[in-house]
C-alpha cells in the first residue's frame, strides 16, 4: 500500500484507528505523553494487524487531526451550534470525553458502585411500597 501524507484514509481505517486507540492502556499512554512517537508505532503495527498499512507518522498525523476536528465539533455544540458535526463524533466523544484517563477509572468505579447500590435497593425499596 503506497504511504504517504496526502493518502486519504478510508472510512475502515479510521475505524481500526479508533478501535486501537479506544483500548484503556492505549488512551492512557497518549494522554499527556509529549514525547509519543513510541506509542505510536505500536499503534501502526496494531493496526497492521488489521489489515490497516499506515506508518507512525500518518497514524499521529490522523490522531491529530480527528483529535482537532471532535474539539472544534463539541466547542460548537456547547456554544449551541448543532449544525458543525463530523463523520465520527460519537466514537472520539466516547474516547476523549472523560480525559485524562485517571479520572476516567475513578469515575467509572464510582457509577459501578452506584449503579450496583441502585440495582440493590431497588428491588428492597419497591417490594415495601
Amino acid at each position: 500500500m503506497e504511504s504517504g501524507a496526502g493518502k486519504h484514509w478510508t472510512e475502515e481505517e479510521v475505524k481500526a484507528l479508533l478501535s486501537v486507540w479506544s483500548e484503556k492502556n492505549i488512551r492512557k499512554q497518549l494522554h499527556g505523553t509529549l514525547r509519543n512517537k513510541g506509542i505510536f508505532i505500536y499503534i501502526a503495527k496494531r493496526l497492521q494487524e488489521l489489515g490497516v498499512c499506515r506508518d507512525w507518522k500518518q497514524c499521529r498525523a490522523k490522531y491529530k487531526n480527528l483529535k482537532y476536528e471532535y474539539r472544534t465539533v463539541k466547542y460548537a455544540h456547547n456554544s449551541g451550534d448543532v449544525t458543525k458535526t463530523m463523520k465520527f463524533f460519537h466514537d472520539l466523544d466516547a474516547i476523549l470525553r472523560y480525559e485524562p484517563v485517571t479520572q476516567l477509572t475513578a469515575e467509572e468505579n464510582g457509577r459501578c458502585s452506584a449503579t450496583e447500590r441502585q440495582l440493590n435497593t431497588s428491588p428492597t425499596t419497591e417490594s415495601t411500597q
